[in-house]
């Protein structure tokens, strides 16, 4: 990925929402989710610009983003921090923490449900576009442009959606998991063999979707306000829990794991690199075999998150290489957990030094 300044007039409305932040004004959902929803660029040439302006770029935006609070607010020592300070405090729990602490002040008093991540506008893609994949997957039927992978024989419980289970990890507010449980519209799978390749046509059809749902975030705070929101709601049915999934207790696997922007705070920790190789071996515990991993991110390119799972694969290879004691077992290790299967193609795009660009990727794993 990368990140790009912000245009003009966008930036004078992160200013604006920063000055309300400050002044301890009560900041609307919608100025919260502003940065977090349009501020990246990906191209399928990979980043145009260095490390150093990604992490400026990412730690301007997201710390918009997290309750419009100033930097200024976590030092005593200077009047602001630079942009390497704040990208540090956004991979923070502490930062996290206060951020949903001030959420729930604001559901108490006024009843706002707090930050969109990405926006209303993705959020509605990710679940139409997921509930349309899982559907197809439960159906038999993989995506005709994945030559690379077989249509399996499904069970009979996996044909209908409301058995499947579903994780949302650093859920936040959970309002995810309730477009996910919603009533909606699917689509029906219709196979024709032509050439012995599966070809999908589709037929609508209503259906309720999701009922096993699961969402995890490491803050106690985001756990407390997506309960108080969930009641009210009217999805008091969805498990929600306080937990690290660097360092996960849950137990159990999911057939679709849902992941809305943790990865790209995971990034910003001061230990990013290491916290992201514990991000993928732990995710790869808990998708299900032939489960969905969902990555939404505004800090990488589906290409780029396409090569963290090959580099991933290598570094099992690597390993192999040091600690297997038959050829076998090294063979046996060098398949990837997962492989990519889809990715959202419908987002706006724009032009940026010559690439086609978009401000958010959604991409899906398929796990091996």
């Amino acid at each position: 990925m990368t990140g790009i300044r912000l245009q003009q007039e966008e930036s004078a409305d992160l200013t604006q929402i920063r000055a309300a932040g400050t002044g301890g004004d009560l900041v609307s959902d919608d100025d919260r989710s502003l940065a977090a929803d349009s501020w990246s660029i990906k191209s399928d040439y990979g980043s145009t610009l260095d490390d150093d302006q990604r992490h400026a770029d990412a730690a301007e935006a997201l710390s918009a983003a997290a309750n419009c609070r100033s930097a200024s607010d976590y030092s005593s020592d200077k009047e602001e921090l630079d942009a390497e300070g704040v990208a540090s405090m956004l991979g923070l729990q502490s930062y996290w923490d206060a951020a949903y602490a001030d959420e729930l002040t604001n559901f108490h008093e006024h009843g706002h449900a707090g930050e969109v991540w990405f926006g209303d506008d993705v959020m509605d893609v990710i679940a139409s576009w997921t509930k349309s994949l899982c559907f197809e997957i439960s159906q038999g039927c993989i995506p005709n442009h994945v030559d690379d992978i077989k249509s399996e024989t499904v069970e009979e419980n996996d044909k209908y959606l409301s058995s499947w289970s579903v994780l949302d990890i650093g859920m936040g507010n959970g309002l995810l998991l309730h477009e996910l449980a919603k009533l909606g519209v699917h689509f029906e799978i219709l196979l024709v063999m032509n050439m012995h390749i599966h070809i999908c046509d589709l037929a609508v059809i209503t259906t309720d979707w999701f009922s096993d749902l699961t969402g995890v975030d490491y803050s106690e705070g985001a756990v407390n306000l997506a309960r108080r929101l969930a009641d009210r709601d009217g999805f008091s049915n969805i498990n929600l829990l306080v937990d690290d999934v660097l360092e996960t207790k849950l137990n159990r696997q999911f057939q679709l794991v849902m992941d809305k922007g943790t990865l790209d705070a995971i990034g910003l920790h001061p230990d990013g690199a290491i916290k992201r190789t514990m991000y993928w071996e732990s995710v790869s515990k808990l998708v299900a075999s032939g489960g969905i991993l969902v990555i939404t991110s505004c800090n990488n390119t589906k290409d780029e998150l396409v090569q963290e799972v090959e580099n991933l694969k290598q570094r099992r290879i690597d390993v192999s290489l040091v600690e297997s004691e038959s050829m076998k077992g090294h063979e046996a290790s060098r398949d990837p957990p997962f492989r990519y299967l889809n990715h959202v193609r419908t987002y706006p795009t724009f032009m940026f030094g010559g690439s086609v660009g978009s401000r958010v990727a959604t991409v899906a794993f398929l796990r091996n």
